[in-house]
């Protein structure tokens, strides 16, 4: 029994050994087309494990807020004021508010945000002396996406209670719909209007330029410290003081006026009680 069961067991290691062999050889005598085919799988293996990194990623158009703030200094600054609106109006804006003397005066304009650089560039030389420019922007992508996604839900929800309002049957339901659907389209209205705001101040940028004959004088940095901290905190009681004073002013005509008669008619009728309660117990 013992050498019948080596016998079988050299048998069966000799077919699996030939199996192997068989299908060795008949991969390597495959045709290159078949080779392609079997090698396909792993090649699409390895390009679904490409980084994403590889890929081109499409980045979002940032929405963005400027302004500017420019100091001129100019001999005429009427007629510096007037260029400015000139070429505010010429980039494709317009101009807002204004307020100028002969020594002084500032003027707003709004340009479209892509002419701001250019035109805050050419203010220098061309129309007076720049002595101090600053440009700000503010990103509003988010702000703008968040009102989006918020229109687009209010338009389905009014629609939505629309078509509630269409299937109503009694006179209450048609009221609370008719309610709700008020409500919900002033919402709709309010977003909108704050979506188009947002819209349009990306549009157009905000200049605003102060003009001089003599050269403005930049605001003062703060300072932070111990000094100036207690600078702050001594105006503050000072502005507390200053207004309770005139608080306690503006009372006091009223307290001479009311408080005095009674404080007499009040002093007549305890003086009177007491002569009272003296003659009963007399």
């Amino acid at each position: 029994m013992l050498w019948v069961g080596v016998a079988l067991l050299a048998l069966v290691s000799a077919g699996c050994s030939n199996s192997n062999t068989s299908g060795s050889a008949a991969y390597d005598a495959a045709p290159p087309q078949a080779a392609q085919n079997n090698a396909a799988p792993q090649e699409k293996q390895g390009q679904g494990n490409t980084p994403a990194a590889v890929q081109p990623v499409q980045q979002q158009e940032r929405q963005l807020v400027r302004t500017a703030t420019v100091d001129l200094r100019s001999d005429d600054v009427l007629k510096a004021i007037g260029e400015v609106k000139n070429r505010a109006q010429a980039a494709g804006g317009f101009a807002g508010q204004e307020n100028s003397t002969k020594e002084r005066g500032t003027v707003t304009v709004r340009v479209p945000s892509a002419e701001l650089d250019n035109l805050v560039k050419n203010l220098d030389g061309q129309v007076g002396e720049v002595t101090r420019s600053e440009v700000r922007s503010e990103d509003v992508t988010d702000q703008l996406v968040d009102v989006e996604a918020r229109i687009a839900t209010q338009k389905a929800s009014v629609e939505r209670l629309r078509v509630l309002f269409e299937r109503a049957g009694t006179t209450a339901e048609i009221a609370q719909i008719e309610s709700e659907l008020t409500k919900r389209q002033s919402e709709l209205e309010s977003m909108q209007r704050r979506s188009e705001s947002l819209k349009g101040k990306v549009a157009l940028a905000t200049l605003t330029v102060q003009v001089s004959t003599v050269p403005i004088a930049p605001p003062a940095p703060v300072e932070a410290g111990f000094g100036s901290a207690f600078l702050a905190g001594w105006h503050a009681v000072v502005t507390v003081f200053k207004a309770i004073t005139v608080g306690v002013g503006a009372l006091l005509p009223f307290v001479l006026v009311l408080g005095v008669p009674a404080a007499a008619v009040i002093y007549v009728l305890r003086r009177r009680k007491r002569v009272t309660r003296t003659n009963e117990a007399a």
